[in-house]
């Protein structure tokens, strides 16, 4: 690529418009001051456009936030006023029992749903459904036909509602469907309800290939949550028989950055992919901690505003928001709720956040770590177990039956743990993640479970008391009455570890390592189906005592008394981030993979294939071509990184110092003609270290990006995927951080006025 095209390329970046100052009006000053860069102008316009910026309010749409919450939902109120009685009682059966929906009912409610949509002046509807990419999908159509005299009706048949057929061959699919094949089904998910984004109805749906493979998060998801919630119920009636369903609820917590979009603009890398490349850090930036929890600044409120009122609408419950701990870090989180709409409702919020930010000058950055240095961002899961009667199966009983259920839950989380910690690090394994675990309070790659000491302490005293043979009766009732002390004990005594990647905090599970980006599916599926495989086996075994003659509480006892043993390796109270940690972690025989595409490959271990295909969450197929599609996601975002910074580096950032260094050889004449020959040795001292220090970094930079490179070069000659994933992290990736050093040496060393990036104390300091 040549010079020329790259700087009319860099014009893409422009933010339009700049408010104080038009497009023409810039890129006419641009060519004005031919002696200073492009990119420096375009660092000082939009530092300029910062001053006219002003928060936007939003008026919300009525007084009470019950009089909209919902109103873009088609939930069962709304089901209620426009379906008939018998369409309205398939859709219930249809979400609680599994009941196929007949081709006439779905007619109806199809008619039904078009018929409130129109109420909200919906002009098309569109299968909203989630690949294997970083979004969602979706392709919109209107709701006109033809009638039968050949005039324009607008019509929505049950058909339509059900199944639509988008292009399977392009989205990743892992070499399930060629280029040529390209038929895919969409299918309505009857337990998420529609909703309206503008004038589209939205329907969720799944997406599969021609062949029946699944395509996307949702299918394996709901077969996770289908899996977990059979297992679960089964050991629930161990203990109460009046239990007949078990659900899985989420409760995500979603950071993300803000950014002006004009200062956005001007950088070319968080353009393309999300993160700085380069950048300095600045003098002050988290050290104070006076950010987290800190006064939000008007324009970052004002967008809250906007995005809470779009997100109560369309029924999703955010109820917090705050400031993180990097400066122009935030969080939202909302209450917890089914594991499959929760997901379905944070890939809308991550939607919704991008453009309305953009409506309030903003870009939102949900990179893990858009800037070194900082925190990066995480999207902590917090995950939940729910009876139909209301059961929390993770937060003490009031008695020791209750108690009994939850430590049988809580044990078997720890040995699912133990024996998935490689599923569940793939699971959240990124090119984006990498750069976040491991400081910083995002959990280190070494998978390990917080109790709280005395939670630790109530497992040994089982330990300690259930023996190999019988159990006296004075030994089971001192151990039913300790476990009968249990809500008492974790009354406010149960401290936060942020270094725990699989926490426990009191009535749920905090799985913190998933990135920001991610799609919570991804986790949600190893946990539930990883929790269901070792639920089943906790089950069988109990049974299996109890055909052997021994009493049901003795058996389950003692079978959590071998767990509890077992899993012992994985219970870590201390500090995530010492290195005498991860030296006892490894004694521990517990495993620390910071190797994106090895992380990976372990999705096609033996244990991981028996909790994936075994709970018939994937087939072989399914899952071989997943990794696939990891692997070269992994490997496409690696090349994107090294394109841009290659570009950057060359073009812009050499160009920019040589500029100053031939302004340090003019200064050096010059004195050199005013000043004696011993005075100017005396005073040109510092300049010429100067002048060498640039030549030497320049140097550096241009060979590390040709060595760069040819590395990116030989990677992209193997056709393997799994080999060109590993080429990548292995021998062009270590370029990074070596090319991004000397740049942000050169950052320190050149005249500001012409640094062609805005820097760190710009791009996290704005309000």
């Amino acid at each position: 690529m040549g010079k020329t095209q790259n700087k009319s390329t860099f014009y893409n970046f422009t933010p339009i418009p700049l408010g104080v100052i038009s497009r023409k009006e810039l890129l006419l000053q641009q060519t004005t001051h031919k002696n200073e860069s492009n990119m420096s102008k375009m660092r000082f316009f939009a530092l300029k456009e910062l001053s006219n910026r002003k928060a936007i309010e939003t008026t919300p749409p009525a007084k009470k936030l019950s009089d909209y919450y919902g109103s873009h939902v088609f939930d069962r109120k709304k089901m209620q006023e426009y379906l008939p009685r018998e369409a309205y009682k398939a859709v219930v059966d249809a979400v609680e029992k599994g009941n196929p929906i007949s081709r006439e009912m779905a007619d109806l409610i199809a008619n039904g749903m078009k018929n409130w949509a129109k109420s909200l002046n919906v002009t098309h509807y569109t299968h909203w459904f989630q690949p294997l990419t970083d979004g969602t999908a979706e392709k919109h159509d209107s709701f006109i036909e033809f009638g039968e005299d050949g005039e324009i009706i607008e019509r929505f048949s049950g058909k339509l509602l059900i199944q639509q057929e988008p292009d399977a061959s392009s989205f990743p699919n892992g070499g399930i469907r060629n280029t040529f094949e390209a038929r895919g089904y969409t299918a309505w998910d009857v337990s998420s309800p529609a909703f309206v984004v503008d004038n589209t109805l939205c329907i969720p749906t799944i997406f599969i290939s021609y062949t029946g493979e699944a395509l996307d998060y949702k299918t394996p998801l709901l077969k996770a949550l289908a899996a977990v919630d059979k297992a679960a119920t089964e050991v629930c009636q161990l203990f109460d028989k009046n239990i007949t369903r078990v659900y899985a609820n989420l409760g995500w917590e979603q950071e993300y950055f803000l950014v002006d979009s004009s200062l956005f603009n001007a950088r070319p890398d968080l353009c393309l992919t999300g993160r700085t490349l380069m950048g300095h850090s600045s003098a002050k930036d988290q050290q104070l901690e006076d950010h987290y929890f800190g006064s939000i600044p008007p324009r970052v409120t004002a967008f809250m505003k906007e995005l809470e009122i779009e997100c109560h609408k369309l029924g999703v419950p955010v109820k917090t928001r705050h400031n993180e701990v990097a400066p122009n870090q935030f969080e939202l989180a909302p209450i917890f709720e089914n594991a499959n709409l929760a997901n379905d409702h944070n890939q809308l919020v991550m939607d919704l956040m991008k453009r309305i930010a953009r409506k309030h000058n903003f870009e939102v950055l949900l990179h893990e770590k858009p800037y070194s240095g900082v925190n990066g961002s995480g999207k902590h899961n917090n995950w939940s177990l729910i009876t139909d009667n209301g059961i929390n199966l993770f937060a003490p009983g009031r008695n020791p039956k209750g108690n009994m259920l939850f430590l049988t839950f809580l044990v078997n989380v720890l040995m699912m743990v133990y024996k998935n910690q490689d599923l569940l690090r793939a699971s959240i394994s990124s090119a984006g993640n990498s750069y976040r675990l491991g400081a910083n309070e995002a959990p280190p790659a070494i998978l390990s479970i917080f109790l709280g000491k005395q939670l630790s302490a109530t497992l040994d005293e089982i330990v300690r008391q259930v023996g190999d043979s019988k159990m006296t009766p004075e030994e089971k009732t001192t151990l039913k009455l300790g476990i009968g002390r249990i809500p008492e004990i974790l009354l406010d005594t149960t401290d936060r570890n942020r270094t725990s990647p699989f926490a426990f905090t009191g009535n749920r599970f905090e799985f913190r390592a998933a990135g920001s980006s991610s799609n919570c599916a991804a986790a949600m599926i190893a946990i539930n189906a990883a929790m269901a495989n070792q639920l089943n086996t906790f089950r069988a075994a109990v049974e299996t005592l109890i055909e052997e003659g021994v009493g049901k509480d003795e058996a389950i006892f003692r079978i959590l008394k071998e767990t509890i043993i077992a899993s012992e390796a994985i219970q870590f109270e201390g500090d995530g981030y010492s290195e005498e940690w991860r030296n006892e972690a490894a004694r521990r025989g517990l495993t620390n993979i910071c190797h994106v595409p090895e992380a990976l490959t372990h999705y096609m271990d033996d244990q991981s294939k028996k909790v994936l295909i075994g709970e018939n969450i994937f087939s072989e197929t399914e899952l071989a071509c997943r990794l696939e599609v990891e692997l070269e996601k992994y490997t496409m975002k690696v090349q994107i990184e090294g394109r841009v910074l290659g570009d950057l580096a060359i073009n812009h950032i050499v160009p920019t110092a040589v500029t100053y260094q031939n302004r340090l050889i003019e200064n050096l004449r010059g004195m050199k003609e005013i000043f004696t020959s011993e005075e100017f040795e005396e005073l040109s001292k510092d300049r010429k270290e100067l002048i060498k220090e640039i030549s030497r970094r320049v140097t550096a930079i241009k060979i590390l990006v040709k060595e760069m490179i040819e590395a990116r070069k030989s990677a992209n000659q193997l056709s393997n995927y799994h080999d060109k994933a590993f080429a990548y992290e292995e021998t062009v990736r270590p370029y990074y951080d070596k090319i991004r050093d000397h740049i942000d040496h050169l950052e320190l060393e050149i005249d500001d006025e012409i640094w062609p990036l805005p820097k760190y104390r710009e791009l996290l300091f704005t309000k």
